[in-house]
């Protein structure tokens, strides 16, 4: 169906939104998918918004398309996903050709390009993502990797050809998609990965060595990186206090309370280590104005009690502000990484620790309130917020390695009905 432009300017106002608000859904829609206070519910309800809005663009046809092509002159992550995933639902060939030679010579436009291929139906991407695997460029080849991981598709032997490609970009996703797809027969692969020149490289191997079952070489390239300054670390200190016991964990987390720069490091480490000798830290630190609400975080990793449910939260401190401000003189724009945690009153979970402490056995590991366990780990895969869903997938797979990690980033009726299709209680 295409729109007359001339005949149509109310309408045409109307695709234009579609554009324009689908576009920033998408921006919102990736920092709610590894939120700390985001539920699934949550999350279908912005998806069905953006949903909406490229439904509006499909039924648009060719003017809805031309808007979107007309965005790309200016390409930002949102303005990238909207186009991509129109281009995916119409199978507009030419149109995606033209998106992803974009995205191969603008790096930064590219999560909005790989978000798309994962929001996309399946149907939308037969003989597209084969034409990508087979293609001889290795960034389509990465993409098309990355399509069937996010659909919890085997891509087969190209998976296998991706671990030793040259590109390092291919081969970080090919490590990555072999450890979250439960590839084990590419355990040993991803071993050898684990002395790749490329960070990211490495770091991908070690962490699907892990995924995939491995206990000794991976974690000792673990304990490397826990050690190195640069992004990897802070995840890697993450996998290390899951997989470790905690005796094991203490050393680790001593140097980090040493190691006064490191104290959010600390503070997150805690709840990840699950060892309730730590919660007296946890509700000390709740007066922090730059802790609180993160030690709220882990007290509740251990506990697995909700704040806000429970009333165990007050208001911020008057004046406080975090995050970005309206002064243009302040240079620092960084977003407020624990935006939507609520600030813990201290003397009301320190008066409920007094009264509680004894259900939890210190020196013992305990995730979202019980031991980590298969049962307990789907009850939170089901109901617990993004950050702390995403967690208990990844104990789904230390428990039992070559188990696909459950996508928590895909659109949210995609993943009701896998929840549903897994556990008929899981509506």
């Amino acid at each position: 169906m295409t729109i007359d432009l001339a005949l149509n300017r109310p309408v045409a106002k109307v695709v234009a939104q579609h554009v324009e608000e689908g576009a920033v859904l998408c921006n919102v829609r990736m920092q709610m998918v590894d939120a700390p206070h985001v539920r699934l519910h949550h999350l279908r309800r912005l998806d069905d918004r953006l949903a909406a809005h490229l439904d509006g663009l499909a039924v648009a046809g060719e003017y809805g398309a031309h808007l979107c092509a007309t965005a790309l002159a200016r390409p930002g992550i949102g303005e990238v996903f909207v186009a991509t995933a129109l281009a995916l639902d119409s199978r507009d060939e030419p149109c995606l050709d033209k998106i992803l030679a974009l995205a191969q010579a603008l790096p930064e436009c590219r999560p909005g390009v790989l978000s798309a291929f994962g929001w996309a139906a399946a149907a939308s991407l037969r003989d597209i993502t084969r034409e990508l695997l087979d293609s001889d460029s290795a960034f389509r080849r990465m993409v098309g990797i990355l399509a069937c991981n996010a659909h919890q598709v085997d891509p087969g032997a190209a998976l296998a050809d991706a671990l030793g490609d040259p590109d390092p970009v291919l081969r970080a996703q090919g490590l990555r998609t072999a450890g979250e797809c439960g590839r084990r027969d590419l355990l040993d692969a991803c071993l050898r990965a684990l002395g790749d020149a490329n960070a990211d490289c490495r770091f991908q191997a070690v962490r699907s060595a892990v995924l995939l079952g491995d206990r000794h070489a991976a974690i000792h390239a673990l304990h490397r990186l826990a050690h190195e300054a640069g992004a990897h670390r802070m995840p890697a200190i993450d996998l290390l206090l899951k997989l470790m016991t905690p005796e094991q964990a203490m050393p680790l987390l001593k140097a980090l309370f040493e190691a006064q720069a490191d104290a959010r490091l600390l503070i997150r480490g805690l709840g990840v280590s699950g060892d309730p000798q730590f919660v007296p830290l946890l509700i000390d630190r709740m007066d922090d104005p730059a802790l609180s609400r993160l030690a709220g975080e882990s007290f509740s990793l251990i506990t697995g009690l909700d704040l806000e449910m429970l009333d165990l939260y007050r208001k911020p401190a008057e004046g406080l502000e975090t995050g970005p401000t309206d002064d243009p003189a302040d240079t620092d724009v960084a977003m407020d990484e624990d935006d939507g945690l609520p600030w813990p009153d201290a003397h009301r979970i320190g008066a409920w620790w007094a009264a509680n402490a004894q259900n939890f056995e210190p020196g013992a590991r305990y995730f979202m309130g019980a031991p980590p366990s298969w049962s307990h780990g789907l009850q939170v895969r089901k109901g617990g917020c993004q950050r702390q869903r995403r967690a208990a997938s990844e104990h789904l797979c230390f428990l039992q390695p070559g188990t696909p990690l459950f996508p928590t980033d895909a659109p949210a009726w995609r993943q009701q009905h896998r929840l549903e299709a897994s556990d008929p209680d899981a509506a």
